[in-house]
């Protein structure tokens, strides 16, 4: 007696006897593209009824604005490539950032040069700015104001309640 089981109903690695048809094959592959087909004419017609839904949903435009653009998703052509020029002049309010990197460096730039140039904040009253610097050299030279021991002692006194007798 032998510790081997045969079992003649598993299999026996055996392989495929007959190919697939090509016939098969075309005829899936034909399936596939008319599903591709049909799949892209109903998104399409989707995204055109919403469209259209987004649309008539809008509310109407101010009558405040002058010359209102219908379509603000493409550049009209009379701007051609010129995205900073259709902006600067046609585009609703607000407008969004176009590069916030330069825009942010352009705003650091202004900072930069108020603080470290000379300039006038109100003509009329005569106040000036100066630069950080040179205020700091004032300040060193001159000292920062300080009070005197007298006004001191009188704030003091002035601050305090008399005392109720009882």
């Amino acid at each position: 007696m032998s510790n081997d089981v045969h079992n003649p109903k598993l299999p026996q690695g055996d392989y495929e006897r007959r190919d697939i048809r090509i016939a098969d094959v075309v005829y899936f592959l034909i399936g596939l593209a008319i599903a591709v087909v049909l799949v892209y004419f109903i998104a399409k017609g989707v995204f055109w009824y919403l469209d259209k839904r987004y649309e008539t949903e809008q509310p109407p435009v101010s009558p405040l604005v002058s010359a209102a653009p219908t379509d603000t998703r493409r550049i009209p052509p009379q701007f051609g490539n010129n995205y900073q020029k259709y902006l600067q002049q046609d585009f609703p309010a607000p407008q969004l950032e176009i590069n916030e990197r330069t825009e942010l460096n352009d705003i650091r730039l202004h900072e930069e040069d108020t603080l470290s140039s000379y300039g006038w904040v109100d003509q009329k009253s005569g106040t000036v700015r100066i630069p950080i610097d040179r205020a700091m050299d004032l300040l060193v030279q001159r000292g920062l104001p300080v009070r005197s021991q007298s006004d001191e002692a009188t704030q003091n006194t002035n601050a305090q309640p008399e005392k109720m007798e009882g």
